[in-house]
């Protein structure tokens, strides 16, 4: 929600640009590190949601660690000062500078998702005189229930290592004198709202335990990824996700060794709701079955809603000017667009607002996760600006 003054400041600064709410993400982290403390759960943060500076220096300052999915998001991590012991790398897809910039660095762990990169990690390592520490990214073949781009734990997927392959991995393993495995890695998908995929998970995931257990091979790290939901429809009334439920589950269904730690990789749960897209109607144009809202931001700005059909909240910010008109409740129906030569740059179809004109500010919700890192200059557009609350 935006008051007057908030919205004053919007009308003074040229759009498109991301708004951050740096109060909404510390209420955020407070409730992550108290739901996840009660079990001394470790977090680490998924860059990929959102890679800001000044998001990250605030999720540093409440000691989660970093969850990286290529070499460059390793090298910001390390650059915002997220202590190296505390840093994961993951991807099915590392090159071989990015595994060598990550072993100078002595990072934590590497998930490893295929029996070749186990192989190309060995190799860089001995030609450093090191030993890297490893976990094995299995693929549990779990269905997250969520968008099939957004999936990752089944079999079709192209990240993991299949249960199938296990038995092999493991024997080539020992053969591996560079390599220490310290951990299981496990990452169904992402926006999962329906938590009884999670309990499916741990279920998969006591099984694969005891098969490593069988072949008297010590675990000393469960890495359960992240992937919990946000609500995108009503931002406002469900700011915050149900960590206390979302860590309770795995406490209560996840079999913990003795002296095994369990990690977890959160990305958009932590960020989504404290950022907004702001952009301004350039113009209204009358259409044949519908009106169009032509807005300054577009699939450039917030890529989501072009790639999987994603929804995002869209207001126009006079109804918080003009509470009490009697405007309010004559709403029409948009189509609410970007300027991009695409079809495909639509943020929402029949969507409803006041009337709505020329010039006024139109603000796409849950925007901090998937927005501003994902922008591109397709069309060679201008990177748009971050503005923070205050």
């Amino acid at each position: 929600m935006f008051d007057t003054t908030t919205i004053n400041k919007f009308n003074s600064i040229p759009t498109p640009f991301y708004y951050y709410d740096l109060d909404v993400l510390k209420q955020t982290l407070d409730a992550v590190k108290k739901e996840s403390d009660k079990y001394n759960f470790i977090v680490h943060y998924a860059l990929k949601a959102n890679a800001n500076n000044e998001i990250l220096n605030i999720i540093k300052a409440y000691h989660l660690g970093a969850d990286c999915v290529s070499g460059n998001e390793v090298k910001k991590a390390v650059e915002c000062n997220f202590a190296p012991g505390h840093i994961v790398f993951a991807g099915v897809g590392k090159s071989d500078a990015e595994i060598n910039y990550a072993l100078d660095h002595d990072i934590f762990c590497f998930n490893c998702e295929s029996l070749q990169e186990l192989e190309v990690i060995d190799e860089l390592a001995k030609a450093k005189n090191k030993t890297a520490s490893i976990a094995l990214r299995i693929n549990p073949n779990v269905n997250a229930n969520t968008h099939k781009y957004i999936t990752t734990g089944l079999e079709e997927n192209k990240f993991g290592i299949n249960l199938w392959e296990l038995e092999s991995v493991v024997a080539r393993l020992q053969e591996l004198s560079n390599l220490k495995l310290i951990g299981l890695h496990f990452h169904i998908g992402s926006q999962i709202t329906d938590l009884t995929s999670f309990k499916s998970l741990c279920i998969r995931v006591n099984e694969i335990q005891s098969w490593f257990i069988s072949k008297k091979i010590t675990i000393e790290n469960i890495n359960v990824g992240g992937g919990l939901g946000v609500d995108y429809h009503e931002p406002d009334t469900n700011r915050i996700a149900n960590f206390e439920a979302y860590f309770k589950l795995f406490h209560d269904f996840l079999e913990v060794r003795p002296g095994q730690k369990v990690h977890f990789e959160l990305g958009r749960a932590i960020v989504a709701q404290c950022g907004t897209l702001i952009s301004r109607v350039l113009y209204i144009k009358k259409g044949l079955n519908t009106n169009f809202a032509i807005l300054d931001a577009g699939m450039t700005e917030l890529m989501r809603p072009a790639l999987y059909q994603a929804y995002h909240k869209i207001e126009n910010l006079k109804k918080y000017q003009d509470a009490g008109s009697k405007n309010q409740d004559e709403f029409h129906k948009y189509d609410v667009v970007g300027p991009i030569c695409e079809s495909s740059d639509c943020f929402g179809k029949a969507v409803n607002l006041p009337e709505t004109f020329r010039g006024d500010l139109i603000a796409l919700r849950t925007a901090g996760a998937y927005g501003e890192v994902m922008s591109s200059a397709y069309n060679l557009r201008d990177r748009v600006k971050a503005i923070y609350s205050e």
